[in-house]
């Protein structure tokens, strides 16, 4: 029969759990809305910052719309809760972090920082690369191929949804090089076996771009060779992980 005096602690260490997981969760979301606060009345400014690249290649005569009555404060609105959510991810995330390390590894502790780091790092370098290459090559092929006598008038909506998308589309596949990390330092994969995966990686890596991008060349090269270059990192911080990686035998902190 089990102690009730031990079901008694574990009772108590969960529900102490539970609530620094609220604690943590309460922070990560008033960090959000403070931010998000902050933004509402730069939520206009915003907004026509994202749009620049498309507005810079409508031809003469187009313009955006709104076609839902609300849309022209909801989209705005909607630009400055992602951005909020974008601008406290670093905080988000060390939230998160100070929940899971004490039942870590040391060696994983060691490895997680910079993977988190490093995962936030790429994934705003792959939304940054998005902004300034892909967005003026994607606009500029969709406003040349439009037939003669149609007017290019992209809805302000619509044209957000398009845009969060593509972003969180280049920031995750910007991701290639922590989840290849991740792998070998699960023991799911090894050095070697990616290097053999990479004829298939290179046909996966434009597939994907043929289903996440526009039917346009440029862009589609524009996110698969970033990918397969990303594919290529992974590798080699792979190979130099393996032969640091130590032995399971530290205990996790208390």
């Amino acid at each position: 029969m089990s102690n009730p005096e031990e079901n008694d602690d574990q009772g108590q260490s969960f529900l102490s759990h539970l609530i620094e997981l609220r604690s943590r969760l309460l922070r990560a979301v008033a960090a959000v809305l403070l931010i998000l606060i902050a933004l509402i009345p730069l939520a206009n400014k915003l907004y026509a910052w994202l749009a620049k690249p498309l507005i810079e290649n409508l031809p003469v005569g187009g313009a955006m719309i709104a076609t839902d009555v609300a849309s022209p404060f909801f989209a705005p609105l909607k630009l400055a809760f992602f951005v909020a959510v974008f601008l406290a991810m670093p905080f988000i995330l060390y939230q998160f972090w100070s929940f899971v390390s004490p039942g870590l590894y040391k060696h994983e502790r060691r490895l997680a920082v910079p993977l988190l780091a490093s995962s936030v790092a790429l994934f705003y370098i792959g939304c940054a690369f998005a902004y300034y290459l892909v967005l003026p090559a994607i606009f500029t092929f969709m406003t040349s191929v439009a037939p003669e006598g149609v007017t290019v008038m992209p809805d302000i909506s619509r044209f957000l949804d398009f845009v969060l998308v593509l972003f969180l589309a280049f920031g995750f596949c910007f991701e290639v090089p922590v989840a290849l990390v991740v792998l070998v330092a699960t023991g799911i994969a090894t050095p070697e076996q990616l290097t053999k995966s990479r004829p298939y990686t290179i046909v996966g890596a434009f597939v994907i771009a043929a289903i996440l991008t526009p039917p346009d060349v440029i862009s589609q090269l524009l996110l698969a060779i970033p990918m397969c270059l990303l594919y290529e990192v992974g590798i080699f911080a792979a190979r130099l992980l393996a032969r640091r990686l130590p032995d399971n035998s530290d205990a996790p902190s208390a």
